[in-house]
């Protein structure tokens, strides 16, 4: 079993927000997922990310593969480096 640290889409039309969740890479973007570790606002100004490091950290340690969408956000939080 694959794990991924990707998006899951929530909110209106025209209004996204998202959800940082750990999935396994088989199950839908909206659907199933394993753990919750943080979540996205683009809508505010500036764009709200809010993350768990330590339970990113640990994901990332067992081996979880983040997105590229998700892995600009483990950035920008200070998660990894790069």
């Amino acid at each position: 079993m694959s794990v991924k640290i990707r998006l899951k889409r929530m909110g209106m039309k025209k209004m996204p927000f998202y959800r940082v969740v750990v999935a396994d890479e088989r199950s839908p973007r909206d659907g199933r997922f394993i753990e919750e570790i943080g979540y996205y606002n683009p809508m505010t100004e500036p764009a709200t990310i809010k993350i768990d490091a330590e339970k990113a950290q640990q994901w990332l340690k067992n081996g979880a593969q983040p997105t590229d969408t998700a892995r600009t956000l483990l950035k920008k939080s200070g998660v990894i480096e790069g």
